[in-house]
């Protein structure tokens, strides 16, 4: 296998544990660059002036919300931006110690508003209307199963806004192996991916966008024995 062939879910696990475990990588660094890559794409992108622009960030409580967020806080640091970060589900169940720290980093900026809690649909639908660019930090590759409120609310939301849509890793609610979708998912204009491109990213075009892929510094050698 090439350094430009594609991988499961499943691996790229692997290999970031091996980046942590044998290497000493930090995963609040994997996120890190993770994040700060994310912002550099939406720059290319849609800047580099990014003033007079409302970025809004759909996040879900594991690690790609935790892209996501770090990627906010980065973008807010441009003038004229203007910010805001949707969690869509219980702050107490955001899941890692990475994630957990950037949430307390945004919770405390004040360039950034903040919206959560069990009417963060509606408080969402009144701040997305008028949006240039749209942040999918919901799910990422671990999707499993149906999809419940208020993430099927908000996959509907974004995709009838008309925003520019870029999804973290993978468009949330899309299979990272096999590209196929059980109930709904992101329709996104491009898809930021990490380390190496997921199977899933290759077979479904019209919901991916175009794909970037982005290295966040894990060694290469922690790929040895997982590809």
């Amino acid at each position: 296998m090439s350094g430009d062939d594609p991988i499961s879910s499943d691996q790229m696990y692997r290999i970031e544990d091996n980046g942590y475990a044998i290497f000493g990588m930090k995963k609040l660094l994997m996120m890190e660059n993770a994040g700060h890559g994310l912002a550099d794409f939406i720059l290319l992108e849609k800047g580099p002036n990014l003033d007079g622009k409302k970025i809004v960030s759909f996040c879900g409580t594991g690690n790609n919300g935790g892209d996501a967020m770090v990627a906010s806080r980065h973008l807010s640091g441009y003038p004229g931006v203007n910010v805001t970060i949707v969690l869509l589900g219980d702050i107490k169940n955001i899941r890692t110690e990475e994630a957990i720290v950037n949430w307390s980093i945004v919770g405390k900026m004040k360039s950034i508003k903040i919206l959560s809690g069990p009417n963060v649909i509606e408080l969402a639908k009144k701040e997305v209307s008028n949006s240039d660019i749209i942040i999918d930090g919901i799910f990422g590759t671990g999707i499993n199963g149906k999809i419940r409120e208020p993430v099927s609310l908000a996959i509907d939301l974004i995709n009838n806004l008309g925003a520019y849509v870029v999804s973290v890793d993978i468009p949330s609610g899309l299979d990272p192996n096999n590209g196929t979708f059980h109930d709904k998912c992101i329709k996104a204009d491009a898809t930021v991916t990490f380390h190496r491109i997921k199977h899933g990213l290759t077979a479904n075009k019209e919901i991916t966008g175009k794909v970037h892929v982005e290295k966040i510094g894990i060694p290469i050698e922690a790929e040895q024995g997982v590809v």
